[in-house]
Parts: C-alpha cells; sequence; structure tokens
C-alpha cells in the first residue's frame, strides 16, 4: 500500500482521531499502528517514548506514507520537534486543545485530564502559558485510565470509579470545562459526562482532522478520489485482543496484523 496516511499511538486510543480523520477524508488510505506491547506511553522514560515512535515513523516510510498522525499527546509533547527534524514529511501532532477550552470556558477555571509524561513535559507547560489568558489551568495526571480503556472496561463500575476519582480534584476547584489530554479518553466521554454533568468537554479531533488535510493540500499530497480509501491495521500487541477492543470502539468488526520490532512486512 502506498501514498497513505500513517496514524500511531501507543495503543487503541488514536482510533478517537482516526474517525475524525476519516469522516473528513475517506478516499484517503490508512495504516493504523497501536505499539500495544508498550502501552501506555504516559508512564515510560522519554528516551524510549522517542525509540518507539521513530522506530514507528521509520516503518511507515518504508512502506510508502506520504504523510504521519502522531495520534498521542505523550508522544507529541515528548519528541515532535525531534520526529520533525528527522523525518521530511508532513507529521501532525495532536496536542491538548487548552486554546479551545480556555476560549470557552464561562469561569475562570478550565481542567485537563492527561497522562504523566504530557504534564510534566515543557512544551505542555509553554502550551499552558500562551494560551491561558488569565484562566486558571488544573491538571490532573491519569495513571491506570489509559490501561482500563485498553482492557475494554469503559462504562463499567472499576473505569467509572477510577474516573471519580481522577474528577473529583478538579470538580472541587469548580472547573466549568474540560480538556481531554489523551487520545484514549474521548472513549469514555459519555462515563465523564455521567460523572461530571455541565461539564464542556474539550477533544482535538476535528481540529487535527482540518491540520491534515490543510498540510496535504500544501504539500500537494492531497489526491481527492472518488472511491473509499482503504484502512489496515497492525499492532505489537495481542492482535485477537486489540482487534475486540478496537472494533468494539469504532462499532465495527475489523482485524489487526501482529508485528514484532523487526519485522519487515510488505504491504
Amino acid at each position: 500500500m502506498k501514498d497513505y496516511i500513517g496514524i500511531f499511538d501507543s495503543g487503541v486510543g488514536g482510533l478517537s482521531l482516526y474517525r475524525w480523520i476519516h469522516q473528513r477524508l475517506p478516499d484517503e488510505h490508512y495504516l493504523y499502528f497501536a505499539d500495544s506491547k508498550y502501552a501506555p506511553y504516559g508512564d515510560k522514560p522519554l528516551a524510549m517514548v522517542y525509540q518507539r515512535c521513530a522506530w514507528i515513523c521509520q516503518y511507515f516510510i518504508e512502506r510508502g506514507a506520504k504523510a504521519i498522525v502522531i495520534a498521542c499527546n505523550t508522544a507529541t509533547a515528548a519528541c515532535v520537534n525531534e520526529l520533525r527534524q528527522e523525518f521530511s514529511l508532513p507529521i501532525i501532532a495532536v496536542e491538548p486543545a487548552v486554546k479551545v477550552a480556555v476560549e470557552l470556558a464561562d469561569s475562570r477555571a478550565v481542567g485537563v485530564l492527561a497522562t504523566e509524561n504530557t504534564i510534566a513535559s515543557e512544551r505542555f507547560r509553554r502550551l499552558v502559558e500562551e494560551n491561558s489568558r488569565g484562566k486558571d489551568v488544573y491538571m490532573q495526571a491519569c495513571p491506570g485510565l489509559v490501561e482500563l480503556i485498553e482492557a475494554g472496561m469503559a462504562g463499567m463500575p472499576p473505569l467509572r470509579e477510577r474516573l471519580k476519582q481522577l474528577l473529583a480534584p478538579l470538580i472541587e476547584r469548580d472547573i466549568d470545562t474540560l480538556v481531554l489530554g489523551c487520545t484514549h479518553y474521548p472513549f469514555v466521554l459519555q462515563d465523564i459526562a455521567a460523572l461530571a454533568p455541565g461539564l464542556t468537554i474539550v477533544e482535538p479531533g476535528e481540529a487535527v482532522a482540518r491540520q491534515l488535510e490543510r498540510q496535504l493540500i500544501v504539500f500537494g499530497l492531497r489526491q481527492p478520489s472518488p472511491e473509499q480509501g482503504v484502512t489496515q491495521f497492525v499492532t505489537t500487541g495481542n492482535a485477537d485482543h486489540v482487534a475486540n477492543i478496537s472494533s468494539n470502539l469504532l462499532a465495527y468488526q475489523h482485524s489487526y496484523t501482529f508485528i514484532d520490532d523487526d519485522m519487515k512486512e510488505s504491504f
């Protein structure tokens, strides 16, 4: 498969971006890479996160990718600048939609749910400083939440109990707007809304899809077609398990191909 768009995340969370992207650009071809063997990235050493991201980008390029979407806030915070320096094709990266949330907030308080690495990053600190506009931005790290989502626990009591614990400090701050700072979290948006009714919840998927389209046009890579594009899914984890969780999240059945770190399979 040539001239496709590579999308990657540490697991299935990046599918929340894939939904928006595919809806906007249904005629493009995609290769979705779930690096589930190493999920989540949010608590991993930054050097390891960079190593995984660079390996995946090289994997995409060797198989004819024309653009790459980093569908992981942790990866963006850890190494997007290094990846853009190392690889010459367009790399579109997700990051928490703090600016949008601040504009939407009626009160002075905005909350952010994110991974530990995202919150600790210099890139995220600058993002908050540049876009807070005098409002208070409260961050909440969410250890264990990605693992629950990857285990298919959306809507179930263990996940809702964990969410309740994570949301409590933010609700005590009287936030009225909440940023989902990890691409896994939109898949539990209904759980969040049930636990914190009335909150405005912001996710970045639509903005990323628009930016991808703009970059494809700028680089002369957008080639509209009357036909539906093809999507392939690969993972470094258990292919059957990942496919089961992924199919539930996207609400249609599809399969994954297992790869290991040294596999050179041709698509």
